[in-house]
């Protein structure tokens, strides 16, 4: 089994430095099987969303693992409809029943939109009765981030975002680095875009180690300090995506990866006001958002 390493939370508890997603996996069956196959490779982290659709099959497959609760890291995400003080106690609620557990890991603002402020005061409130270990945020880049962190009582200890080498956020990382959040990212390998998987600037520093350009994209992104949370849905991709841990990338290899990022995101524009517009009437979440 892997030796997944673990960072310290801002708040004391650890968590694992590289995770499985379940983005785009709303088959049941298919999701519940990823998940149990997952944590037979050695993840222990497992991260989810309301707006995924698939609470109860990842719920369904911690429980058929046989792994203990509390050596699992479960992460699930409120959804921009529930952003409210209310609407996000209602929120965690539905989805520790989805679960089938009575408490979380991590619970994580999904878009800084809506009353997510009074969403936070929720969350605060559940994080201080111990039903979920920590708090975070999504999708908060360098601003927003700041400006939150100086309003509200319990500062995240994680910020999911869009990290991978075409898109590296030096500045985002900053930040989170200013106030003691963790960085976590998705689409760590692109989405598929960019050619991620032949790169010839990836597969020449992976020739070296005997490694494949998506095992360079995540360890580079591990040794910069940001969690990864590959997700597939194949069991040899799970495999190879967390034997990551035994090589380590020279200053002059992170230097080339550093080196492809373009300085803005190809897959979603944050800041468009019709973006923003349309997370408001999204339901659920079917398409990277």
């Amino acid at each position: 089994m892997a030796n997944v390493q673990t960072v310290t939370l801002n708040n004391g508890i650890e968590m694992p430095c590289e995770g499985f997603g379940v983005f785009q996996v709303p088959n049941p069956a298919v999701c519940k099987q990823a998940v149990l196959h997952a944590i037979d490779c050695g993840y222990r982290l497992i991260d989810t969303a309301a707006a995924y659709m698939n609470e109860e099959a990842v719920g369904a497959a911690i429980r058929e693992s046989g792994v203990p609760r509390e050596e699992l890291f479960v992460t699930t995400k409120l959804w921009v409809r529930d952003a409210s003080y209310e609407g996000a106690k209602a929120a965690l609620e539905t989805s520790l029943d989805k679960l089938g557990l009575d408490y979380l890991d991590l619970y994580l603002i999904h878009q800084p939109v809506g009353d997510y402020v009074g969403a936070w005061r929720a969350m605060e409130e559940a994080y201080r009765a111990g039903t979920i270990r920590a708090i975070g945020v999504c999708n908060f880049y360098p601003a927003r981030l700041a400006d939150f962190c100086e309003t509200v009582e319990v500062t995240p200890a994680v910020n999911q975002v869009e990290l991978h080498p075409f898109f590296s956020q030096e500045a985002a990382l900053a930040t989170m680095r200013e106030y003691g959040v963790v960085p976590e990212a998705w689409g760590p390998f692109a989405e598929g875009n960019h050619g991620i998987f032949t790169h010839p600037v990836l597969i020449a520093i992976g020739e070296k180690y005997g490694r494949t350009a998506a095992q360079v994209a995540l360890r580079w992104n591990i040794q910069r300090g940001v969690v990864v949370i590959p997700k597939s849905v194949h069991r040899d991709r799970m495999e190879q995506n967390i034997d990551v841990w035994d090589f380590e990338l020279t200053d002059d290899d992170m230097a080339k990866i550093a080196g492809l990022t373009l300085d803005h995101s190809e897959i979603v524009n944050h800041d468009d006001p019709a973006f923003v517009k349309t997370l408001h009437g999204v339901s659920s979440v079917r398409t990277r958002l």
